[in-house]
């Protein structure tokens, strides 16, 4: 069954274990298992560098808390963006991640992933 097909109930239970690990990785600042998960398209946008310019230049994406709940998807063309309530260890308040799955090579992959 195609990834689009599938209800959002396991949709976020694909996305659950990817949006860990993006925490785990970003919160240790480890480019390999951050990226681990990410379309060829992802990888050409996210090199090494310009992660670690972002995790030196903003406190939240290296501080978030392993407690989160996911809102809900919303489909658009051939890809899945799963939303997700966040917080951070360090600073006060909610935050909204997005997560964008779509399907590379019949493996569910990450095209889009932001915090806000």
């Amino acid at each position: 069954m195609s990834l689009l097909d599938k209800p959002d109930d396991e949709i976020i239970k694909i996305a659950k274990p990817i949006w860990d690990n993006l925490v785990k990785s970003s919160n240790i600042k480890d480019y390999g298992g951050f990226t681990r998960d990410f379309s060829t398209q992802m990888l050409y946008g996210a090199n090494e560098v310009e992660l670690g310019k972002q995790w030196a230049g903003n406190e939240l994406i290296s501080n978030l808390s392993d407690k989160y709940s996911a809102f809900g998807c919303l489909r658009r063309g051939l890809y899945i963006t799963i939303l997700f309530k966040q917080t951070s260890t360090k600073l006060p308040g909610d935050f909204l991640g997005r997560l964008v799955l779509g399907e590379e090579d019949n493996e569910v992959k990450v095209f889009g992933a932001t915090i806000f």
